[in-house]
């Protein structure tokens, strides 16, 4: 039978607008769900149904492919049943559909093999994800009523302790599959159900702006990077123009160039050498006079016209592996460095092309504090490179 993987991503939000392709950690929204589908393997297709262009965009950058849903479904009251059953109608061969949404970035793909397998090899109809909580529920009292509150699910004289007591399980809503035939008669959870517990800190939804810096710490922490384990980085290439400094060049009346950069860049720099990576810079034209005046302390190579062909000889030379190396680039001409370095960013404002191959994209405009916002993206996955490691 045919598995589907459908992310739903409408362009309204009345939380956060355009939610679902707002960068977190340095990756939109969607892509955390769809790196995680993708690697899962168990999916005959992958969907993100969206009625905006720009989500669109993403969406087919991540591997996805596209349904256009219609205004009817796109509305604030429309549902998520709804958005499925116009798809369903649009895709007679999906025989299964794994509602994954686009909210729960800890997703991992382990989960998703694992829920595979109850629908395709044990034959349930439906598995929706569930995590175990330890709170205490209490009736709610409405205010003028002349009443007690009452517990729900304790005894207040003989309070469990949390290590005593296995808690309860509640939706998290990071995904729903079930089965065409009960989506067709107006069910998402039916006939033989099952519920898939995930583990707590991969239970991660962002409803709300004030859940973003949390959700940014969690997935940092817990989030599924890919494929391969995460090394630590060694070395970092920088791209001096639309990186290190905004990409202008101020020329007086007697033609010398100047040029401007960002302290908080310096320190960066001088962070990262103190952690033990070694930064190196690159530019496709002759900078050399520009970066001896700025006394960096680190080796350039200018007028680089293969900028992949310099990144392949230092890695080599260095004895790294490409998951040992960091790329920070701004331009088309960084592009295949971006693709090929273990760890990639680049500034707010740098091209489409540059963007679309990054892992990270800053916050921070070239020259602007975006060195030293990578750099902290580097120690933060370092973090979970020795955490893992402890484990």
């Amino acid at each position: 039978p045919h598995l589907a993987a459908l992310v739903l991503a409408r362009g309204g939000s009345k939380g956060i607008p355009l939610k679902n392709i707002k960068l977190l950690a340095g990756v939109p929204l969607i892509g955390w769900v769809l790196r995680a589908a993708i690697d899962a393997g168990v999916f005959h297709s992958i969907w993100v149904s969206t009625d905006h262009d720009e989500i669109e965009k993403v969406a087919k950058q991540f591997g996805a492919q596209v349904h256009r849903r219609s205004p009817e479904v796109s509305q604030d009251s429309s549902t998520s049943l709804e958005a499925i059953t116009e798809f369903l109608n649009h895709h007679h061969e999906v025989d299964i559909v794994g509602n994954i949404q686009a909210t729960s970035p800890c997703l991992h793909p382990s989960d998703l093999i694992k829920v595979a397998d109850l629908i395709q090899k044990e034959g349930f109809d439906s598995v929706f994800s569930v995590v175990r909580r330890h709170q205490f529920r209490w009736s709610e009292v409405k205010k003028g009523e002349n009443k007690m509150t009452e517990p729900q699910n304790l005894n207040p004289a003989k309070r469990y302790r949390r290590q005593d007591w296995p808690g309860e399980l509640y939706e998290n809503g990071s995904f729903y599959f079930a089965k065409r035939h009960l989506i067709e008669k107006g069910y998402l959870q039916g006939g033989k159900m099952a519920y898939y517990e995930m583990r707590a800190e991969h239970s991660v939804d962002i409803d709300i702006d004030i859940d973003w810096p949390i959700a940014e710490q969690r997935v940092l922490s817990f989030g599924y990077f890919g494929k391969e384990p995460l090394k630590e980085v060694k070395l970092l290439v920088c791209s001096i123009d639309g990186c290190l400094t905004n990409g202008r060049i101020y020329v007086t009346e007697d033609h010398k160039e100047m040029v401007s950069y960002d302290y908080r860049d310096i320190v960066g720099i001088d962070l990262l050498k103190k952690r033990g990576i070694q930064v190196l810079l690159i530019s496709d034209r002759d900078c050399s006079k520009t970066l001896s005046a700025m006394q960096l302390g680190c080796v350039a190579k200018v007028s680089a016209t293969n900028k992949l062909q310099v990144l392949k000889d230092w890695q080599e030379d260095m004895g790294l592996s490409w998951k040992e190396v960091a790329y920070l680039g701004n331009e088309e001409s960084d592009v295949e460095c971006l693709k090929q370095a273990g760890m990639s960013g680049v500034p707010a404002d740098a091209c489409a092309a540059a963007q679309k191959a990054a892992g990270y994209i800053c916050k921070s405009r070239g020259g602007c504090g975006a060195v030293r916002e990578f750099a902290e993206h580097i120690f933060l996955l370092l973090e979970k490179v020795n955490s893992a490691r402890k484990q």
